[in-house]
């Protein structure tokens, strides 16, 4: 199997190439990339426990869903497939803002993406794919910040970065 490309971009998110996704984080280059948030009707957000056979960052919990726009693909769509691929449902979404941020992990790769942030809504179980995801559950905003604070290492470097800009965004709208 081919292994998957993602977008190279300048700091505009204008496309300056592809290359393979572990090269990619290998040379920390800047790519494209999307992070889904999906809540639910009491305002709980939906999160993701990685599975244990993940290359990085296994059983860590995180936002319900992210990776990686293909070629030709817009952001929403992206979105969209992966929330299926991953948490088995689809939803409607929304792009809120996207900004650039890097992160390092303990093996040697890094994540420096131009994260295009989204928002969707649902009410039911997901059908979680086991080779994607370990678990989920609903949590509260103001439950997921004081959780981070208390437990840090049990959370993916990039959610707790992005969190922190959703919950700012969120109760801007509010």
């Amino acid at each position: 199997m081919k292994e998957e490309q993602v977008i190279l971009v300048n700091t505009d998110n204008e496309q300056i190439g592809t290359m393979p996704k572990m090269e990619a984080h290998e040379k920390a280059l800047l790519h494209r990339a999307f992070s889904v948030f999906v809540t639910n009707a009491k305002g709980e957000i939906m999160l993701q426990q990685r599975a244990a056979s993940k290359y990085h960052s296994p059983l860590l919990w995180t936002n319900t869903c992210c990776s990686h726009q293909r070629v030709g693909e817009s952001n929403i769509d992206a979105g969209k497939r992966r929330l299926q691929e991953e948490m088995g449902f689809q939803t409607e979404l929304e792009e809120l803002f996207s900004f650039i941020y890097k992160a390092p992990f303990d093996n040697g790769l890094t994540e420096h993406e131009f994260d295009h942030v989204m928002l969707g809504s649902y009410n039911e179980e997901p059908k979680i794919n086991p080779l994607e995801v370990e678990a989920w559950k609903w949590m509260s905003p103001e439950d997921v910040r004081q959780d981070i604070a208390k437990n840090p290492k049990e959370y993916t470097v990039w959610f707790k970065i992005i969190f922190e800009k959703f919950y700012q965004h969120l109760f801007k709208l509010n």
